[in-house]
């Protein structure tokens, strides 16, 4: 068709607002265009919905945003239908199978973290706060459920301030992460406050460049925790190290996280600690390397570790992809550092993250518009037009919280 229209990739690629690689990738079959850019190209050749038709009945093809924007109608069904425990009903004391439930029910809710970006999962997180908090304050439970209703708490706060952290919505974050600082410490949960001081430090790395001392603390803290929850904290102390240069501090946490993540106990691991894994280390040592200019070091990791990161975890990939491709450009391997920003933007596309997308931008203002190198003009105006189709990040809904909840009857 292209041949046809007399058009060359690189002329269709400037009217249907994609790069060139990207459309030879759709022509030989390696790619599948999402539904806009099918269509552009569609009217750029005058196919008459010819294009489209073909796309769309290729096995298996959906738009990626479009996908997304099912898969977050059905995550508010799954939060809204999703039994409530026992200890909803009126009246009825709440006892330790009510905890059970809370925590079975928070588990299944922060998988959705895994595929959804903070303003997809923000208001179902606060929901399941707004609605612990409301049970501790009624008082109507037994000291032992008391307790394990203020760790589900904090685990649900620091659900719905990372939430709101990868939104964008610095204050409301910090605002969750100290309530649940303050209910794992009300609840005896080490561990738990540990991870709310690692949230704390990691927010203010973001924002300030500093963050060391509060991830010193949690390691201090959770210094006899279970094997994923010492790795998971020390993982983030390498990541505050790296941040703040401190290179010999930084490569120390991350062996030590390593080693914690392979010592046998047989205790159980908390369920919000159940993403740790070796790949996870591999890549925040990836992204240590990055920020600490060993762009070769963090190259071999990365792209070892990413291979086998499903596409899936979209926000994520696209995220810990933007490492690599700062490492590319650290070494000077300006179009392989191209082909993995344009990964990434594929990626981020209709995610609801503020952070692969700060970090895209501030990627393609490195690489500069006045660039001799062509694949940079063609980035550059792939990521110009991506940028005007990122999701719309309203500021949350104004809220007076959760409030203090009532500790456990002494």
């Amino acid at each position: 068709m292209r041949e046809t229209a007399g058009l060359s990739l690189r002329d269709l690629a400037r009217v249907a607002l994609s790069s060139k690689s990207h459309l030879h990738d759709f022509e030989c079959g390696r790619k599948l265009p999402s539904f806009e850019t099918v269509e552009r190209i569609d009217q750029a050749l005058s196919a008459d919905g010819e294009l489209m038709r073909m796309v769309v009945s290729v096995p298996g093809w959906a738009d990626p945003a479009m996908r997304r924007r099912s898969f977050v109608g059905m995550a508010a069904g799954l939060a809204v239908g999703l039994p409530q425990a026992v200890y909803d009903i009126p009246g009825r004391r709440r006892t330790e199978p009510a905890v059970a439930q809370a925590v079975l029910r928070t588990a299944r809710l922060r998988r959705l973290d895994d595929y959804l970006g903070g303003t997809d999962t923000y208001a179902i997180y606060l929901a399941e706060v707004e609605s612990t908090a409301a049970l501790l304050r009624a008082g109507s439970h037994s000291e032992s459920t008391g307790r394990g209703l203020l760790a589900v708490l904090a685990e649900q706060a620091q659900m719905a301030g990372f939430s709101a952290f990868d939104a964008g919505w610095q204050s409301e974050a910090e605002r969750l992460f100290r309530l649940s600082l303050t209910a794992a410490q009300d609840a005896g949960d080490v561990a738990l406050a540990a991870n709310a001081l690692t949230f704390l430090g990691y927010q203010q790395l973001a924002i300030e460049g500093r963050g060391a001392d509060l991830s010193v603390a949690a390691c201090e803290a959770a210094i006899h925790a279970t094997p994923r929850v010492r790795a998971l904290q020390l993982e983030r102390r390498a990541w505050a190290h790296a941040v703040e240069g401190q290179s010999h501090a930084a490569e120390a946490s991350l062996g030590a996280a390593e080693a914690a993540l392979h010592n046998y106990d047989d205790r159980a691991e908390p369920d919000w600690a159940h993403w740790v894994d070796e790949i996870e280390i591999r890549i925040m040592a990836g992204r240590c390397w990055t920020v600490l200019g060993r762009p070769l070091r963090a190259i071999s990791v990365l792209e070892q570790a990413l291979r086998a990161y499903e596409d899936t975890h979209s926000r994520d990939k696209a995220l810990y992809l933007t490492f690599l491709a700062q490492a590319y450009l650290d070494a000077n391997e300006v179009e392989q550092g191209c082909d993995v920003i344009e990964h990434a933007m594929d990626l981020a596309s209709g995610v609801g993250s503020v952070r692969p997308r700060q970090r895209v931008a501030e990627l393609v203002r490195r690489l500069g518009a006045g660039s001799a190198v062509p694949r940079v003009a063609e980035v550059s105006a792939y990521a110009a037009e991506w940028a005007t189709r990122g999701p719309s990040l309203p500021a949350p809904t104004p809220r007076t919280g959760p409030g203090q909840p009532r500790s456990a009857p002494r």
